[in-house]
C-alpha cells in the first residue's frame, strides 16, 4: 500500500473545544485515517521542535497521532517516524517529573510527572495490524504526551499547580 501525500494543516491553540474533548476510536484502514496520518507527519516535520502532533491538535477528534524524538537531545530510545492509532497504555513504570511544551499551548510550559517507561498497545495506519510499543525516557513522554490528546487532556491538566508552569522562553 502507498502512502498518500501529506498536507500541512493548521495546529488550533487552547482553548478550542477539540482539546478538551475524547476523540473518537478510529478505523485504521479507513483511507482518511491514513490520509490524516501522513498530514500529521508533514505538519510535525515543518514545526520546528515537535516531537509528537496529535490529531486533535489539527481540529480532528480521533484517536490517531504521529511521534518522532529521533535527534531530540532527551531522546534516550527512538523508534524513528511511527503513527498510531487507537493507542492505550498497558504498563507504566519509573514516574519521574519533566519539563513539557505543546504546540496547542505555544506560551507555556510546565513540569509533568509521567512514566519513564511504557508499553502501549495500538494499531498501525494503513495496514491496520496491531502493533506494541515499548520505550522509555523521552520517547515514553512524547507517547504519554500524545495520547493524553486523544483522550481530551493537555498537559496544563497534569501540572501538580500553578507553581509548575512556565512563561516559555522565547529565542530571537
Amino acid at each position: 500500500m502507498t502512502s498518500p501525500e501529506g498536507r500541512v494543516l493548521p495546529v488550533v491553540t487552547a482553548p478550542a473545544a477539540v482539546l478538551s474533548a475524547v476523540g473518537d476510536e478510529v478505523d485504521p484502514t479507513a483511507p482518511e485515517i491514513v490520509q490524516l496520518a501522513a498530514d500529521l507527519v508533514a505538519t510535525m516535520k515543518v514545526s520546528p521542535g515537535c516531537v509528537g502532533l496529535a490529531a486533535p491538535q489539527v481540529g480532528i477528534g480521533v484517536q490517531v497521532f504521529a511521534v518522532d524524538v529521533t535527534g531530540h537531545p532527551k531522546a534516550v530510545t527512538t523508534h524513528g517516524t511511527f503513527v498510531l492509532c487507537n493507542a492505550k497504555i498497558v504498563e507504566a513504570s519509573r514516574w519521574k517529573a519533566g519539563r513539557e511544551g505543546c504546540m496547542s499551548v505555544p506560551d507555556l510550559t510546565g513540569d509533568v510527572k509521567r512514566a519513564g517507561r511504557v508499553v502501549v498497545e495500538a494499531v498501525l495506519p494503513g495496514s491496520g495490524d496491531p502493533i506494541t510499543v515499548t520505550t522509555d525516557a523521552f520517547e515514553a513522554r512524547a507517547l504519554q504526551h500524545e495520547i493524553d490528546h486523544c483522550a481530551g487532556k493537555l498537559f496544563l491538566d497534569r501540572v501538580a499547580g500553578a507553581h509548575a508552569i512556565y512563561q516559555r522562553k522565547v529565542y530571537l
